[in-house]
């Protein structure tokens, strides 16, 4: 809305819009993007929000299962957040998937709703086996600051700011935010948009840890130990032509208040993330 007071809010994108590291799928899942609708009603109380993401979706899954819903629910205000899943495969072809995220800031700012997006940090610094997709990062956190231009769509720059890349803002599996990880996200999100009481201050650096990084053999064993747990797994899904969202559903498909976030209702699929 032009005074910039939003009352539906509608969240498209894939595990991290869906809020993977910030609660679990038996006490629920909260997330960057349910973090952001409760700063909007902190200031609207009859903000409507609805959350469409599904975890593991590619770009071209997002646009063609999440955007027709989107459209029908008539936000005036959409998050559009995916493009992870699709740099992490062989295939990768960054102009595809910026030319779905395109169509998506397209169709939903042409219906007149205010579009907001991120930009990726550089998964190497977090998993040093993933360094050789620094380039897909910075290829495509390009192209998404050139689609969002082309239609007015928000951006915030988290990827410029180290605070981003501190591991304690990640979960274990390092592909996923930690819960302070997607309460910085909404943070950075609601100052990109200019929502009152906002400010830069979740870009800051976080204080010193209490103990000093692991080094020499038992970082080697840490990073052992990370394969093991979700390197492989992982590996073993794309091998199976599995995907952690198989089954999954939207946790809020429709629009409704923001008053309590009980996650998803029981999935069915394989249960991995």
């Amino acid at each position: 809305m032009s005074d910039g007071t939003f009352l539906r809010y509608v969240a498209l994108g894939d595990s991290q819009t869906e809020g993977v590291g910030d609660g679990d799928d038996t006490v629920g899942l909260r997330g960057w993007a349910d973090r952001l609708a409760e700063l909007l009603a902190r200031d609207e109380p009859d903000v409507l929000y609805a959350n469409l993401a599904v975890r593991g979706r590619l770009s071209g899954q997002v646009r063609a299962e999440q955007l027709a819903p989107a459209l029908a629910l008539r936000p005036d205000l959409a998050t559009v957040v995916a493009g992870v899943n699709d740099l992490l495969r062989p295939g990768f072809d960054p102009e595809e998937t910026a030319g779905h995220l395109e169509a998506m800031f397209a169709a939903l700012t042409g219906q007149g709703a205010r579009v907001a997006t991120l930009t990726f940090p550089d998964v190497g610094v977090l998993i040093p086996v993933a360094r050789p997709l620094g380039s897909r990062v910075r290829d495509l956190n390009e192209l998404i600051r050139e689609a969002a231009r082309q239609h007015g769509v928000t951006v915030s720059e988290a990827a410029q700011h180290p605070v981003v890349t501190d591991p304690r803002m990640w979960s274990v599996d390092r592909l996923h935010a930690s819960p302070l990880g997607h309460e910085r996200i909404a943070a950075s999100v609601a100052h990109a948009l200019g929502l009152p009481g906002s400010d830069d201050s979740w870009s800051r650096p976080l204080p010193p840890p209490p103990l000093p990084p692991l080094t020499g053999p038992r970082a080697a064993v840490a990073e052992v130990r990370w394969a093991g747990a979700f390197l492989g797994p992982w590996l073993g899904r794309r091998l199976r032509g599995r995907s952690s969202g198989d089954g999954r559903r939207a946790k809020r498909p429709e629009l409704s208040p923001v008053t309590a976030f009980p996650g998803l209702s029981s999935p069915t699929g394989d249960g991995h993330r």
